[in-house]
């Protein structure tokens, strides 16, 4: 931890599940209910056809890669993570769905390696094997020393924050949300006696306000307040005016960072009074090498993000974007000319950041001249 300031690592979903779980140590049932696949394996396949063979086994380190990497360069001070997959041997496939994820409980060692300090499990896939499905996820990341925020064995203890303390005192709070906009079934909520996620049912004020409420009650002077929501679509850089005033709201209210997720590729950065909002980090990492559609976006990109804050006051101080490509289910380098267009599209989608590239590649955003943003 730098003099007076707090640098967190945050990215969108890792999901070590199906075709990444195949190549692990300790493969789950590779059974799936998908309308076209049946058999994880399926992913793996189209992987290797895209991008050359995978090693199979492969260590836990793998999914990583060069991810590893700027994790030990940077040094933040917290890590956190969306852990978008079940960790389960269950076969009770959620009726209803159309994609499950899961991982085999033995292959954990594949997130503990990058040293996560809150998994957030608000997500649209944590019950894809319904709630003795969580129960197991919950119990095996318990298991491995692995703390979640945003689900839980009830609704206070899924909404209750992860309190990450700092070496020079003060905490980071991370509280974790799923929404309807990012698929989350209102039935996975969870209730005073019923295993679920931290559900909001919309994006309004009175949503807002809650969250704002629980937030205040939980926080200390000294603390930097996350907030780390599963919301809006997969696909399209278009951010909805109801996603814009919520994160608005939760800034108002006191919150430092909102760490947005769901979308399958990066969204636009915001910086509203000082503070960041992330309205989609894309995917990390996962199986989706090979499948077709949605190519203008380039979902094989993909984002860490080192968020560097003020201790005394959680102002932004600097955002870099270190771009990365999966490749053989596993994070390479981007190469250079895959991390100016990346620049130059966040540059385009990001109103009031200017999104630069340093000379080392990592992209950077600094003040927009009309905007109210971070010196």
């Amino acid at each position: 931890m730098a003099e007076g300031v707090v640098t967190l690592f945050v990215c969108g979903d890792v999901m070590l599940g199906r075709g990444v779980d195949q190549i692990l140590e300790r493969p789950g049932d590779p059974a799936l209910r998908e309308g076209y696949v049946r058999d994880a394996l399926t992913y793996v396949r189209l992987a290797e056809s895209a991008n050359g063979p995978i090693p199979a086994p492969v260590a836990p380190s793998w999914p990583w890669g060069d991810a590893l990497r700027v994790l030990e360069e940077a040094a933040p001070d917290v890590r956190i993570v969306n852990l978008e997959t079940a960790v389960t041997r269950s076969g009770a496939f959620a009726p209803a769905k159309a994609v499950h994820y899961r991982m085999h409980p033995a292959n954990l060692p594949a997130l503990a390696v990058a040293g996560p300090d809150v998994c957030v499990l608000a997500n649209n896939h944590v019950l894809d094997f319904g709630r003795a499905g969580l129960e197991e996820t919950l119990d095996a990341l318990n298991g491995a020393g692995l703390r979640a925020a945003g689900a839980g064995r009830s609704a206070d203890e899924a909404c209750a924050p992860i309190a990450v303390p700092l070496p020079a005192g003060g905490r980071v709070l991370v509280f974790a949300l799923g929404t309807p906009s990012s698929g989350v079934p209102h039935g996975w909520a969870a209730s005073a006696d019923l295993p679920g996620v931290a559900y909001v049912p919309d994006l309004s004020a009175d949503s807002a306000a809650t969250v704002v409420r629980r937030v205040r009650q939980q926080r200390r002077p000294g603390d930097i307040v996350v907030v780390s929501v599963h919301w809006g679509s997969n696909w399209g850089y278009r951010v909805p005016q109801d996603q814009l005033r919520f994160g608005h709201t939760l800034v108002d209210g006191g919150v430092d960072i909102v760490h947005g997720h769901s979308s399958h590729h990066p969204r636009p950065v915001e910086v509203y009074r000082d503070r960041l909002i992330l309205h989609g980090c894309g995917d990390f990492i996962d199986d989706y090498e090979g499948i077709a559609g949605y190519a203008e976006y380039r979902d094989d990109l993909r984002i860490a993000y080192l968020v560097t804050v003020a201790a005394d006051s959680g102002r932004l101080v600097g955002l870099d974007m270190v771009p990365l490509q999966a490749r053989r289910m596993r994070l390479e380098p981007a190469p250079d000319e895959d991390r100016a267009w990346l620049c130059t599209t966040l540059d385009r989608i990001s109103d009031g950041v200017r999104v630069g590239q340093k000379p080392d590649g990592t992209l950077s955003c600094e003040k927009s001249a009309a905007a109210d943003t971070y010196e």
